[in-house]
């Protein structure tokens, strides 16, 4: 059955007053509506003095969140596939029981892009912000609001070494994986990564620093590319490094490493007999065949670590020092590495 003007409007303003703020794509898609109807109603409801429009969204009014108490906090992540999409779960537990409301943008690829979709979160009312930015990101410094860098620590030289950090220590993750591997008995053990994100640039760097911790010499890593025949090569260099006597990879990430046990099967390799391997990511990695040990960094935790401290700023803790907070991954022993589920 058709609904009238006025109790589409009336819809919008319900789901705006719910959400805090709303994409006009989301509102035409759940509404079931043409998306000009939409930017028509919002229209109508802006003029009236009921919402408030910004760049393809609609937020309620400053006045309305300010007599409920609640506290919007904009949220930048690169992607809500997979590894963020448990950052951004853990965030929203905590909105949910501290009056705190999520504004969610998915990053463009950039610093250019990045900037533009902050000056969004802030136009929709964001009071503070979790990001994790793209590229140079020197600007963040100068931003009017509290700001928590989520899974991107800043080096200590850094510009935006003086603001708060939320981050997985990979260093760790690597190392506890090293020491499953040398609790077994190997005295090899290789890598293979990708090269083209922070978190697979931290996992390289924690694979160098702790190999010689584990005991072990650090091998060259397998690089792991992208293209069609990527991971048939990976699966050809793992074959060769086996033959030479190294038993035992970890792979950076999930997708990576489910991808691998069919390609090695056909070097004549199977999973945990002729090599042992751990992904580093967990994700998807219990749904493989063989189900795969993994190395999970803290995801819903550091959301909800940096969540809380965002609306710690925002209740008065100004005066605290900027906090840079490691949470440890964990590893989850499955049966790729020939021991069984802890």
């Amino acid at each position: 059955m058709a609904i009238t003007a006025e109790q589409r409007r009336q819809a919008i303003l319900a789901l705006v007053r719910e959400r805090g703020t709303v994409r006009l794509a989301d509102l035409a898609a759940q509404l079931g509506q043409a998306a000009v109807t939409i930017r028509r109603d919002v229209a109508t409801l802006a003029d009236d003095g009921l919402v408030r429009r910004s760049h393809g969204a609609v937020s309620v009014l400053a006045e309305e969140r300010a007599a409920t108490g609640e506290r919007v906090v904009g949220v930048l992540v690169p992607t809500v596939d997979g590894y963020f999409d448990e950052v951004v779960d853990g965030a929203n537990e905590v909105a949910a029981r501290t009056g705190g409301r999520l504004v969610l943008t998915i990053a463009d690829t950039g610093a250019a892009g990045n900037r533009a979709q902050v000056a969004q979160l802030l136009e929709s009312g964001a009071e503070a912000l979790l990001l994790t930015p793209d590229g140079d990101a020197g600007w963040i410094r100068d931003l009017p609001v509290p700001v928590v860098l989520v899974e991107r620590p800043p080096p200590a030289d850094s510009p935006l070494a003086e603001l708060d950090s939320v981050a997985s220590d990979h260093g760790h993750g690597v190392l506890v994986a090293l020491r499953h591997f040398t609790a077994l008995g190997h005295t090899s053990v290789l890598l293979a990564a990708r090269s083209d994100t922070p978190t697979a640039l931290a996992v390289r760097a924690g694979y160098a620093a702790g190999m010689p911790m584990a005991g072990l010499t650090a091998q060259p890593v397998v690089d792991i590319a992208g293209g069609p025949g990527g991971m048939a090569g990976v699966a050809a260099a793992l074959a060769e490094r086996v033959a030479a006597g190294t038993r035992a990879v970890l792979v950076h990430n999930d997708r990576a490493a489910i991808a691998l046990p069919p390609l090695l099967r056909a070097h004549g390799l199977h999973l945990p007999d002729d090599i042992a391997l751990i992904s580093y990511d967990d994700v998807f990695a219990r749904l493989a065949a063989p189900p795969l040990t993994a190395v999970a960094p803290p995801k819903k935790a550091v959301g909800v670590a940096a969540m809380e401290l965002a609306m710690r700023r925002l209740r008065g803790g100004s005066d605290l020092p900027a906090h840079h907070i490691r949470l440890l991954p964990r590893l989850r022993v499955r049966t790729s590495c020939g021991a069984g589920p802890s």
